[in-house]
């Protein structure tokens, strides 16, 4: 399989998530971005837009539920960042819940790409 515009699309919208949390990290705010809370729920809006997008040409074999099992996990990450948003841990959890969005975009571009190993099986 070959990378499609969707993945173009997916990839667009999570640099634009990464663009405004690196300048929270610098500065402390960007933008539409004052706090630990916006910046969660920036996450949460874009990273749930790019897989959505991403999500329109899977296929539902055992790895597309690693993907959406590792989604929703990115999910509820990112909510309960939103929630303790105003805690000590703030910081730590949106560092997690951001992380967490790469790694479920390179999850899904590693299976769309064919960069992983078929086992034998039959596509």
């Amino acid at each position: 399989m070959r990378l499609t515009v969707r993945d173009l699309g997916a990839t667009l919208l999570v640099v634009a998530i990464a663009v405004p949390y690196i300048g929270f990290l610098i500065d402390g705010e960007m933008p539409f971005v004052q706090d630990a809370r916006g910046m969660a729920g920036v996450g949460l809006l874009l990273g749930g837009a790019a897989f959505v997008v991403l999500l329109g040409g899977n296929q539902r074999d055992r790895l597309g539920k690693v993907q959406i099992g590792s989604a929703l996990l990115s999910a509820v990450l990112g909510i309960v960042a939103l929630g303790f948003a105003e805690t000590a841990a703030a910081e730590l959890l949106l560092a997690f819940f951001m992380g967490s969005i790469l790694v479920v975009l390179a999850i899904v571009l590693i299976d769309h790409a064919g960069w992983r190993h078929h086992a034998g099986h039959p596509v």
